[in-house]
């Protein structure tokens, strides 16, 4: 296993992980052909914070889920920078099967601080999504392959990347809360964030060094290089991931979250 350098101190990392560096749209794109996105839960709503749809990998066909915070003002409200409603999650819910139904492996983007808090979240079930969603990614018969390129934060995150592999991007975050959240309910003061960032172990070396993350993606000052990396990787990690049964594929990632 590679162990990466760690160059940036935690606090350093929290605060790059929550520039927006990319949007989904821009990754799908850079990662897959003729991506052609699908709509709706099939219940009520059609939350933005999540794009998901089908394309083709290096001629194979795969779905892709995203969570996206958008880059205008609007598209952040609308899309509650980033924090999907329960809607989203069963969006996703819906793509997964369909994967599965058609063999089609999923690849799954992430960037949230977290699912979206609000009444209306809770009045519609968010927890329930989330554990469905977790629930079901446990007993899906296709690879499945989660990339933080952003903020993974809490449930929000886990919904998407309860998956075979799990990679980050170098300048990312994957904790169980945000570092103010941590620190206000550990000290009682949010503004030593920094400090509770040390304490969290959210950053990519950290995590890849205790094996929770399979896989650290550099980023490339040129976009070009990290899609070009990106996309190559997945083509390899997908293709070994395929020669498993589907029986093996559900054990082992059963295994792989038993550790924790």
């Amino acid at each position: 296993m590679k162990i990466f350098k760690k160059e940036l101190s935690p606090e350093q990392i929290v605060k790059l992980a929550r520039v927006d560096r990319f949007t989904a749209q821009q990754l799908i794109d850079g990662i897959v052909d003729d991506f052609f996105e699908l709509h709706g839960d099939r219940q009520n709503n059609d939350d933005r914070a999540i794009i998901g749809g089908l394309g083709y990998l290096a001629s194979r066909p795969v779905t892709v889920i995203a969570i996206d915070k958008g880059i205008t003002f609007q598209e952040k409200m609308q899309k509650h920078n980033g924090s999907p409603l329960p809607s989203g999650y069963r969006k996703a819910q819906r793509l997964m099967q369909q994967a599965a139904k058609f063999n089609r492996p999923i690849i799954t983007l992430i960037n949230t601080p977290g699912a979206y808090p609000g009444k209306e979240a809770e009045e519609l079930g968010q927890g329930q999504a989330i554990a469905e969603s977790i629930l079901q990614s446990m007993s899906l018969t296709v690879p499945i392959i989660a990339i933080i390129y952003g903020e993974g934060g809490s449930g929000g995150a886990l919904a998407l990347a309860t998956a075979d592999q799990v990679w980050m991007f170098e300048h990312s975050t994957y904790s169980v809360l945000s570092p103010e959240g941590f620190a206000a309910i550990l000290w009682k003061d949010a503004s030593r964030s920094d400090e509770a960032a040390q304490l969290l172990g959210l950053t990519p070396a950290e995590l890849l060094n205790k094996g929770i993350i399979e896989k650290i993606v550099p980023e490339h000052k040129k976009v070009e290089r990290l899609f070009e990396w990106l996309k190559q990787a997945l083509v390899t990690e997908l293709a070994q991931l395929m020669e498993q049964s589907s029986q093996e594929l559900v054990e082992n990632r059963r295994e792989r979250f038993c550790k924790f």
